[in-house]
């Protein structure tokens, strides 16, 4: 499989620096991914981490099954031939349970019937091994964009645009320098526009569970968004988090 991988040219990205480039909007979403092959699983959570995403890993159907039922994840990654419970159960026992965020199946399975079967069980999408980190990142902007209503690349709020596949933010038509976290949860705002979003929320879209997570960030990088956008562009709910728009 690792032979083949590398044959195709899956190798991940470089790792990002704390400034914006190019590649570091393919979009701030925490990601489920269930793979039990430790290469292909490390070779993934490099990429897509590279690509400015938060990766969760879980080596087996049933430590997936769990984590996409009592945590939130903005999409997943399911392989089909996993040792201990088949991909579609986990699939179908993720709808059931009311997980309603879109699945990308990734699996060597590539004939129609098993696609078909993927997709009647609840995925949202199908990519066949051995493939490309970069369509990967690809599909799954796609998918977020659909599950956030809308097929525009670009989102935008008032006079705040924000291209999440260059990375890019204007204020008024004029170019403004993020950081790499700020961009993040910027990103993470315009996706839920209206919506309010706790402090925990926000900690997990940034950080994996691996990392340190300091609750006092969020407030200092708020702070800085609002020096960049406007002081009126994030409200504080009191109590219960922050909302744009």
């Amino acid at each position: 499989m690792s032979k083949h991988l590398a044959d195709s040219g899956f190798w991940p990205f470089r790792p990002v620096s704390d400034r914006i480039h190019c590649f570091l909007g393919e979009a701030p979403i925490r990601i489920l991914l269930v793979e039990d092959d430790p290469d292909l699983a490390q070779r993934l959570v490099t990429g897509l981490e590279g690509a400015g995403f938060v990766v969760e890993h879980a080596a087996d159907g049933e430590t997936g099954l769990e984590l996409g039922r009592s945590e939130d994840f903005d999409a997943a990654i399911l392989d089909l031939g996993l040792p201990d419970m088949q991909g579609v159960e986990v699939l179908q026992r993720w709808r059931k349970a009311g997980r309603e965020m879109p699945v990308l199946i990734l699996s060597a399975r590539g004939s129609w019937t098993e696609k078909v079967e993927g997709l009647n069980a609840g995925a949202d999408d199908y990519v066949t091994k051995p493939s490309h980190v970069q369509e990967i990142t690809a599909r799954l902007r796609a998918l977020m964009r659909r599950a956030a209503g809308t097929a525009s690349p670009t989102l935008s709020y008032n006079d705040i645009v924000l291209s999440p596949s260059s990375g890019t933010v204007t204020v008024s038509g004029k170019p403004i320098d993020l950081t790499a976290q700020e961009f993040r949860m910027l990103n993470y705002f315009m996706h839920r526009q209206g919506r309010i979003i706790s402090q925990t929320e926000l900690l997990d879209h940034l950080y994996s569970q691996q990392e340190d997570r300091d609750p006092n960030t969020i407030e200092v990088y708020v702070a800085r968004l609002r020096r960049k956008l406007g002081r009126d562009a994030i409200k504080t709910q009191r109590g219960l988090g922050y909302r744009l728009g």
